[in-house]
Formats: C-alpha cells, sequence, structure tokens
C-alpha cells in the first residue's frame, strides 16, 4: 500500500517509517523538521511541510492514492503545553482536523493517530484499561482526547476508519542501529541517563524520592519503540478487516521505577550514573502502568522487548552512536 506519515521524521514516526518500507509498503513522509530530522526519513520519500498547510495537503492527497495515513505530528511535551497551550491546541488539533478535512476530500478512509497516556490525567487505578476515566490535566493530554473525540465523531458522520494508540512511555531504539531518540533538548528519562553514562551530561536529575512507591521513586511503564510500530502496523490490519475504529492501550504491563532504571543502565552501560534528588515536580502521579489486555486479544499484540536491560541496550547503542559523531545531521547537536 501507499501509507502517508505525518511526523515520520521524529522518533517513534522514523521507526514506523522503516517498519512499513521492510514490510514492502510505500511511504511518503510529510514533516516539518521543526523536531525531527531529515536523515531520519531516509526509509521513505520525504515531503517537508506541516499539517497546517491545507493547499500543501490538498495537492498532496490529490496528486496520489493513499491507502491509509499515520499521524504521529503531535507536539508532546507536557511541560511546553502548560507554557504554550495555543500551540498545542493550533497543531494537535486543528491541524489535525485539516488532515482530516483532506482525508475526506480525496477518499482516504484510514487513519492510525498516536495517541497518548496523558489522556488519563491522575490514575483512578493500576493498571489503567481502556475503560479508565479520561482527565487529562494539561493542555497536551486535552489535545489527544479532543482528537480522539474527532475521529469517533468522524466515524459516526463520514464513515472514518480509525484507530489510536495510547503509549504509556516510549523508549529504546532501532535494534539494527539505524534509528534511535533525537532530542534537543531531552526530557526522556532513559536517554537523558544514557548521556550521563556516555559523559554528555554531569549527572541525572529524580524528582522526588519520598513517593508511594517500594523505593519511593515514580513508577513507569516502559514500551520499547519497534513493539509500538507493530502495533501500529497490526492496528491498520485491523482497519483493514473493517471493523470499527478504538483506542488500545500500549505498555508492557510491568512498571520500572526510576531508581530501578538507573540500575539497569548501570549494569548495561557498566558506568556509575551519579544522580542528585530534587524536589517532586507537579502532576507527577506516583504510578503509571497501562493493561494492554485488549491490544493482546483484538490486535494479537505481543511485544518483543519488554525486558528492560534489552530496552536500554538497544538505546545504549544509539547514545554511543551519537556521543561518537553520529549520523551527519547530529554533530550539529554534539557541537552545542
Amino acid at each position: 500500500m501507499r501509507i502517508l506519515v505525518v511526523g515520520g521524521a521524529g522518533y517513534i514516526g522514523s521507526h514506523m517509517v522503516k517498519r512499513l518500507a521492510q514490510d514492502g509498503h510505500e511511504v511518503v513522509v510529510l514533516d516539518d523538521l521543526s523536531t525531527g530530522h531529515r536523515e531520519a526519513a531516509r526509509f521513505g520519500e520525504l515531503v517537508e511541510g506541516d499539517l497546517g498547510d491545507s493547499a500543501l495537503l490538498d495537492r498532496l492527497l490529490g496528486q496520489r492514492r493513499f491507502a491509509a495515513v499515520m499521524h504521529f505530528g503531535a507536539y508532546s511535551q507536557v511541560g511546553e503545553s502548560l507554557r504554550r497551550p495555543a500551540a498545542y491546541y493550533r497543531n494537535n488539533v486543528l491541524h489535525t482536523l485539516n488532515l482530516l478535512d483532506a482525508m475526506r476530500a480525496h477518499g482516504v478512509e484510514r487513519l492510525v493517530f498516536a495517541s497518548t497516556a496523558a489522556i488519563f490525567g491522575e490514575p483512578v487505578y493500576i493498571p489503567m484499561d481502556e475503560t479508565h476515566p479520561l482527565l487529562p490535566i494539561n493542555p497536551y493530554g486535552r489535545s489527544k482526547r479532543m482528537v480522539e473525540e474527532m475521529l469517533a465523531d468522524c466515524e459516526q458522520a463520514y464513515g472514518l476508519q480509525w484507530a489510536a494508540l495510547r503509549y504509556f512511555n516510549a523508549a529504546g531504539a532501532d535494534p539494527e542501529g539505524d534509528l534511535g531518540e533525537w532530542h534537543d533538548p531531552e526530557t526522556h528519562l532513559i536517554p537523558i541517563i544514557l548521556q550521563v553514562a556516555s559523559g554528555r551530561r554531569p549527572e541525572v536529575q529524580v524528582f522526588g524520592d519520598d513517593y508511594d512507591t517500594p523505593d519511593g521513586t515514580c513508577i513507569r511503564d516502559y514500551v520499547h519503540v519497534t513493539d509500538l510500530c507493530d502495533a501500529h502496523a497490526r492496528a491498520l490490519d485491523y482497519l483493514r478487516s473493517g471493523r470499527p475504529g478504538r483506542a488500545w492501550n500500549l505498555g508492557n504491563g510491568a512498571g520500572f521505577s526510576v531508581r530501578e532504571v538507573i540500575d539497569a543502565a548501570r549494569r548495561v552501560t557498566g558506568r556509575e550514573i551519579p544522580l542528585r534528588v530534587m524536589p517532586r515536580r507537579s502532576g507527577d502521579p506516583a504510578r503509571l502502568v497501562a493493561d494492554s489486555a485488549a491490544a493482546r486479544q483484538e490486535l494479537g499484540w505481543r511485544p518483543r522487548f519488554a525486558d528492560l536491560e534489552t530496552i536500554i541496550t538497544h538505546a545504549w547503542r544509539w547514545e554511543w552512536r551519537m556521543k561518537n559523531g553520529g549520523p551527519p545531521l547530529a554533530k550539529e547537536l554534539l557541537g552545542r
């Protein structure tokens, strides 16, 4: 099939493009490169632009026949969404509406959407399944919830076939070493820890060690990025079978504390990895763990890389590549 991947030059999107290309699909990437990287999109054909450009979308979807769209093009930083809510609602909601309008105008009926566990807000119970209340506590989570509601409404009105995948904590890197996390600045725990291990940062900051958890640090559910891509591919097959749209939670079902992640990274890297305990951050729940039983049952999804040390090992290979020059475009980041 010919598939349009919005945000396919970013972290998860680029891994998805590689997976689709390996599966034999023709992949076109639409990305404005504001947070993505040209080289990361090399497994597909890159069209530079964003979803706010309705004329570009009209030309792109009008000139070629796409069987489906995968949408990874949202802004995704919780803290930034609190500082810049208008930007998040504009990009994540209004620009997605532009995409839906263009898809409808050109007869593209399938959309696989990258959603988030942030739509749940503070957990009412753990593990969190798809029936958990949706009470997001920040503009990022609210913007994703709005899009899920838009997708359901468009299904009822226009027959849109859709799937939403709610990630908990995407982690790891391509096992073959071609792709990995490449953010500037980096905000995710595992790559930050590994940047300390490689010497690119002096220490890991641990935000709070007095939570109601066994070691006092927050517990999160980490999912390997290639396992997330497998779920997306399975969701696309689900839509092709004609079944109704729905959302699935994606996690490995086992949470790991911040200290457990640091200890696992010490074992993998053989480095000391100094840490400094900081005050709690506002809005950080003690535990966030997914119940992914529905994805396992309905999509046949089984994470291949659920082991924390395997996730860190793949990420460490990528960090070592970045430390030692990395892909050509990484040198600009490393020189800052």
